[in-house]
């Protein structure tokens, strides 16, 4: 008993003086304005400005956070000639309200407010530690580091409540946000890498944009690395699909950079005629017989202009034609157009007139040399370039609207041929047995940078919706460092309609993927660039240094619970420190990242000019 009262004496800072709302005044007794206090032979630190401060009210314990102080002259001593200078002086604190202490421990929330006069304490070292268990019963800790304000108070996250949520990453170059994303998920991999059930229902995909993640050890040893390059003649590494997931035709649309109301339903009607064709042993026949009675329909038209323009998409079809010294020729120079007939002849006879004449023209002989193209890309060109003949013959279609499509996938085709791979389904294993994928996009170019982790991240999310929406034992996580790349909405490179789809894409995954166990880490120096959808979804927050005000002022429209004090130290963190805010802890906090093995940090340091000039 009378050690308690001597605890609550030394522990007892001061009284409530002012209540609105979640903002408290509190006046600190004079005998408390030094910086360090003792007790039981041990300094301990005296209330100031980012501490915690316990409120009495009853038996309620309520827990705020100093967010700052002021001071005001006391009159009831102005008139006392003997009163010293320092009597003279009230400091106020001004408090935010956190939570309360309860049977279950430490909760964030208010059920109470207090009362004017109610006694204020410091934390002891029990109560301290629990605000700052972050770690629910069932779960497993994941240490990140140390307080930055109490150095030897260790900061262990729950793994469920971190990595069964949408986790965000922000801080200028520089900062440490992608040392903090190696960090976590290196000690998430170590804990669990053994563990069979985690090798088979868990699944972690990396998008690397700078070529950071990809050497062997980064992270992890034990992982898939996909390095993929449009620049190389040579195919560094090519990701594996089968032929079903490019047929899907949302998947075919991402590629194809298709409008949804014209070029989606033209890609619908490609596709449904590609897998008819292909259906039986005889499509090449099927095709070659269709790609005839075009010819003759083309053959026997009026239009003049555009019916040159369909024997230009035969002509991308056709295979060459050579004459007897090997010069290429023209599979449509043997006929003419009588323009006062507005006919096509061949050798002077009309062929509209005479359609059987028209099976004798370079053409429609040629058609029997036709095979399908081994790469799929090359042959779905084919298909579309046909359908597009039929839509235009039969007026279903406008060639403007329909040949950019057209004309995207032909000037890409060629890159994409670089970076996708084509097997069959039982041989198409993406993750090679593996549960961690990184997916290095540093040698490709701009629109394969936007385009594949669409691509990917929407071919993974189907799948693993459709397989895991009953038992729901599976997981995946997808990452993205240097985030704006692919979640801006401010890019000027695309048209509005394909920056409207890349983030719905993203925003259904963020929105939707949680209940099909789906979730997104993204890493960002600009977090105001990237889709306010996005950011007001996700769950947890790893700041580090941001010194722009629009990124500050985007983290702080979806952070409403971050104090005062958190907000203004953003600019000034040093690297390697971040506030830690989120559903995965009471209370945000700011911690000193702990060190890893250097073999597994990314691969981001700062050149050393001195060193390398000396």
């Amino acid at each position: 008993m009378k050690e308690d009262l001597q605890k609550d004496s030394i522990f007892k800072v001061g009284k409530v003086t002012s209540v609105e709302g979640r903002t408290i005044k509190i006046e600190v007794d004079k005998a408390k304005n030094s910086s360090h206090l003792l007790y039981n032979g041990e300094t301990i630190r005296n209330i100031s400005v980012n501490s915690y401060i316990k409120i009495t009210k009853g038996f309620v314990k309520i827990i705020g956070k100093v967010d700052g102080e002021f001071i005001i002259e006391d009159k009831i001593y102005l008139d006392k000639n003997y009163t010293s200078e320092r009597k003279k002086i009230k400091r106020v604190l001004i408090v935010r309200l956190m939570g309360f202490f309860s049977s279950k421990g430490f909760e964030r929330g208010i059920k109470e407010l207090p009362l004017i006069n109610n006694e204020c304490f410091l934390l002891d070292k029990q109560e301290f530690q629990e605000v700052h268990k972050f770690v629910k019963k069932g779960d497993l800790p994941l240490v990140v580091g140390t307080l930055t304000h109490e150095s030897g108070q260790t900061v262990e996250i729950g793994i469920s409540e971190l990595f069964a949520s949408h986790i965000g990453i922000f801080g200028n170059t520089g900062s440490g946000k992608s040392y903090t994303l190696a960090k976590i998920y290196n000690k998430l991999f170590t804990i669990f890498e053994k563990e069979p059930k985690f090798n088979k229902n868990a699944k972690f995909l990396l998008f690397d944009f700078n070529g950071e993640y990809n050497s062997d050890n980064s992270i992890i040893p034990n992982k898939k690395v996909y390095n993929l390059s449009t620049r190389s003649h040579t195919h560094k590494d090519r990701l594996v699909f089968n032929e079903t997931d490019l047929l899907d035709k949302e998947l075919f649309s991402i590629l194809a950079n298709a409008t949804e109301k014209t070029q989606k339903p033209f890609i619908s009607r490609t596709i449904d005629f590609y897998k008819k064709t292909l259906s039986t042993d005889k499509g090449i026949e099927y095709f070659k017989n269709v790609f005839r009675k075009r010819v003759i329909e083309v053959y026997k038209m009026a239009d003049k202009e555009k019916a040159f323009l369909l024997l230009d998409y035969f002509k991308s079809i056709i295979p060459p034609i050579y004459d007897e010294y090997g010069i290429e020729i023209d599979p449509a120079s043997d006929v003419d157009f009588h323009n006062r007939s507005q006919e096509f002849t061949l050798n002077g006879v009309f062929l509209r007139t005479n359609p059987e004449v028209i099976k004798k023209t370079l053409l429609y002989e040629s058609v029997s040399n036709y095979e399908f193209p081994i790469n799929f890309i090359s042959k779905i060109i084919h298909f579309l370039y046909f359908q597009l003949v039929y839509d235009v013959l039969s007026n279903r279609a406008q060639n403007e609207h329909i040949a950019p499509v057209i004309n995207k996938l032909n000037s890409f085709h060629k890159d994409i041929e670089k970076v996708i791979e084509i097997k069959s389904e039982e041989e198409a294993d993406f993750w090679d047995n593996n549960f961690f994928c990184v997916v290095n996009l540093n040698e490709t170019n701009t629109y394969l940078k936007k385009t594949i982790p669409l691509l990917v991240s929407f071919k993974l999310y189907a799948e693993h919706k459709k397989s895991n929406s009953k038992k729901k034992e599976k997981s995946l996580n997808i990452i993205i460092d240097e985030a704006h790349n692919i979640l801006s909405y401010a890019s000027d490179r695309e048209s509005e309609t394909w920056k409207d789809y890349r983030l719905e894409t993203f925003e259904e995954i963020i929105k939707e993927g949680r209940k099909f166990g789906v979730f997104l880490t993204i890493a960002s120096q600009r977090p105001s660039d990237i889709s306010s959808t996005i950011i007001s979804q996700l769950h947890n927050f790893f700041l580090h240094r941001l010194i722009n005000n629009n990124d500050i002022i985007a983290v702080e429209k979806t952070i409403s619970y971050l104090d005062k004090v958190s907000f203004e130290s953003l600019p000034i963190l040093p690297t390697g420190t971040c506030v830690i805010a989120g559903q995965c802890i009471q209370v945000p906090v700011m911690v000193d990242i702990s060190e890893m093995d250097k073999k597994f940090e990314p691969d981001n340091k700062t050149i050393k000019l001195v060193s390398n000039w000396i």
